[in-house]
């Protein structure tokens, strides 16, 4: 789960992590009086999107007067949002974070994130703030600084004292420094965080440390875990689709090709896709139904896979394990005759009474085409899909 920029530096304030002062805001009359709250003569209005490269699409506006930043607001709330890290249409802006203008020294950046390859939080730090840290680590990787702490240990003051020397810190920013990276590895801790990120961390003209920007994104199977962080959702930012089959306790992807493919299990879902791809077709979507399936689910991932666009044909592939192959293919026709499917079906059964399920979608009257093999299922949906077989 995302959060916006101004949820996360809530949370750093909570764990001692120093941010500008900001006002949030809703509605261009609100902009006038946030300026007066701030002070100053230069403000900088921030889009509050689930989504970074919000500099780069227009979203991150500096302005010298309250004029300026009134417009600003106006352009930008009530607007969709087009960044790198979106698609085409965007997402809409309904909130604007306007902070005073910053007498900026250095721009760092400090992230930390679940590190599968070492098993270990690693830390990333570098003095190349406020870029795009993936194309620093590509172009010129010695400029990141990265440090492994074990998830059964701790982190400690030396341990960041030493990343602060790295970065050339003073000894007054270094003891900012370690009060910052020492409440963002509490939070990622403490709140089942994957993602965590400042981009930049700035060094100011007054010799202090700020977050000028803030990223978190948390474990979605620890939410329960979290009811304060939960609060924090903004369904604006998702996916539709996705909302609605996470009700369904489905999890689903929209993607741009044209074949739908209906999966129990991610990794079985990856390897689907996979071989669709393989044999000159391509995946409409991501989709696992998961291990407790029932008719109910599978006809709302019927239905999801149907108001995909672009849709010519749909893949099914279920191991059933936990769950009866022959439950599986009765809940598939009671879903085809609900939601009144006419694209072409190939449906792939292995597992418990697998020989049973083929059999019942074989005998049916529905128009759907069976396979053991994942393989020629793959082969047979491509083709029928681009109209090959009849």
């Amino acid at each position: 789960m995302h959060i916006h920029e101004y949820q996360a530096k809530g949370l750093f304030r909570q764990y001692n992590i120093q941010t500008p002062k900001a006002v949030l805001i809703s509605a261009v009359d609100e902009a006038s009086k946030a300026c007066g709250e701030l002070g100053g003569d230069i403000w900088v209005v921030k889009a509050q999107v689930h989504a970074g490269g919000r500099g780069k699409g227009g979203g991150v506006i500096l302005c010298r007067s309250v004029k300026a930043v009134e417009a600003a607001c106006e352009k930008l709330l009530g607007s969709n949002l087009i960044t790198p890290q979106t698609d085409d249409k965007g997402l809409p802006i309904n909130q604007l974070l306007i902070e005073g203008g910053q007498n900026i020294e250095r721009e760092l950046y400090l992230g930390l994130l679940v590190d599968r390859q070492t098993q270990k939080i690693t830390i990333l730090a570098s003095t190349e703030g406020g870029m795009d840290i993936e194309k620093v680590a590509s172009e010129t990787p010695e400029k990141i600084i990265k440090f492994g702490v074990d998830p059964l240990g701790a982190l400690s003051t030396n341990d960041c004292a030493s990343i602060a020397s790295q970065l050339n810190l003073n000894n007054t920013l270094t003891d900012q420094f370690i009060t910052t990276l020492m409440g963002l590895y509490q939070i990622f801790i403490e709140k089942d965080v994957s993602l965590i990120e400042i981009n930049p961390l700035i060094t100011t003209a007054e010799n202090t440390l700020l977050a000028l920007d803030g990223k978190i994104d948390f474990d979605d199977n620890a939410l329960y875990r979290h009811e304060d962080i939960v609060t924090m959702r903004d369904k604006s930012q998702e996916d539709e689709k996705e909302n609605e089959a996470s009700e369904y306790q489905l999890n689903y992807i929209s993607l741009d090709g044209t074949i739908g493919c209906m999966v129990n299990g991610a990794g079985l879902a990856m390897a689907t896709m996979d071989l669709i791809e393989h044999h000159g077709g391509s995946p409409a979507n991501f989709l696992d139904v998961g291990g407790g399936t029932t008719a109910d689910r599978v006809a709302k991932a019927f239905e999801l896979i149907q108001t995909e666009a672009n849709v010519q044909g749909i893949l099914v592939n279920i191991f059933g394990g936990i769950v009866r192959c022959d439950l599986i293919a009765e809940g598939i026709l009671q879903a085809i005759e609900k939601v009144g499917l006419n694209l072409p079906i190939v449906v792939r059964l292995e597992g418990t009474n697998a020989t049973a399920g083929l059999k019942l979608l074989d005998e049916s009257t529905a128009d759907i085409h069976t396979e053991a093999d994942l393989t020629q299922a793959a082969i047979k949906i491509v083709e029928l899909s681009k109209g090959v077989l009849q």
